[in-house]
């Protein structure tokens, strides 16, 4: 992976992480259940762009690996795609 992602990437997890705290106050505060699911949907997009920002990275990685490197970093890129599929 190039990394050059990896501070958005980042940035994004925490920005999870608080929401992942609220919802459990939501919990904690007795909150009805649609609300909550509509929060739980909300992280669960804002974890599917942290995955595409992990995944447009590996294909920057292919795409600027040298040649004997870019085996590896199709390898990486495929065992990532698959576990997401």
């Amino acid at each position: 992976m190039t990394h050059h992602k990896l501070p958005e990437v980042e940035k994004r997890l925490a920005m999870i992480e608080g929401h992942i705290k609220g919802i459990r106050k939501m919990i904690a505060d007795g909150k009805k259940y649609p609300e909550i699911v509509h929060q739980i949907t909300a992280v669960r997009a804002s974890l599917d762009g942290a995955m595409g920002l992990i995944i447009e990275d590996l294909v920057e990685g292919v795409s600027q690996a040298p040649h004997g490197k870019r085996k590896q970093a199709t390898a990486e890129l495929k065992d990532s795609l698959s576990t997401i599929l």
